[in-house]
């Protein structure tokens, strides 16, 4: 019997995957929990084989967050990801963390089915298009940009402009402005639309 952990801030969502879940024979489901530290106390009380977590969970520790705790924790469960997010920077961070699959909600039932005792025997599960972006993050040259210029772009990505990213920061605009020129040059763009997708892309924001 493979024991699993189901982790999802939407209570709707828990509710039909036990209910998928429970159908299936060979498969228990022994608790649930609404955020990632709930995740982490639930696993060290009902020590379950599979834990699918969701990637985002409101306010506090997220589910690579999680994932990581749980990884680190004695006699680890694997934790299967299912969300409804595919951006490289949620992939790299997941897997990163120690997640043994990532899955995304829309998934059939029975690959979401397999890939559970998949996981459960120890095999790495992902998605084809979350595998496939996986492989093209691993063979881009790894770029390396320093905090402050990731905080930089972060902020140009939520739409301000450079006078507004240096009152948020409490720097001059020049100073936003060297530390663009700096990234653009890192990632090899001229534009801070440029820039943004490129970070995105390499999985840095």
């Amino acid at each position: 019997m493979i024991r699993i952990l189901l982790v999802d801030d939407h209570p709707v969502v828990r509710a039909g995957l036990r209910a998928l879940l429970a159908s299936e024979p060979g498969l228990e489901v022994v608790a649930e929990a609404a955020s990632g530290r709930e995740a982490v106390a639930q696993n060290a009380a009902h020590r379950p084989d599979v834990v699918l977590m969701d990637l985002r969970l409101g306010p506090g520790m997220d589910g690579a967050q999680a994932t990581a705790e749980l990884a680190s924790a004695p006699d680890p469960p694997k934790v299967l990801v299912l969300t409804t997010y595919d951006t490289d920077s949620d992939i790299l961070r997941a897997v990163e963390a120690g997640a043994a699959g990532y899955l995304l909600k829309d998934a059939d039932p029975a690959v979401l089915v397999d890939a559970v005792a998949r996981a459960a025997r120890g095999e790495t599960v992902l998605d084809p298009g979350v595998a496939q972006r996986l492989y093209r993050s691993m063979q881009t040259p790894r770029v390396e940009l320093s905090a402050r210029e990731i905080e930089v772009l972060g902020a140009v990505a939520r739409g301000l402009s450079n006078r507004a990213v240096a009152k948020e920061l409490f720097v001059s605009e020049a100073t936003v402005k060297s530390h663009l020129v700096h990234a653009f040059s890192k990632l090899g763009v001229d534009s801070r639309t440029a820039a943004v997708a490129a970070a995105r892309e390499r999985g840095l924001l």
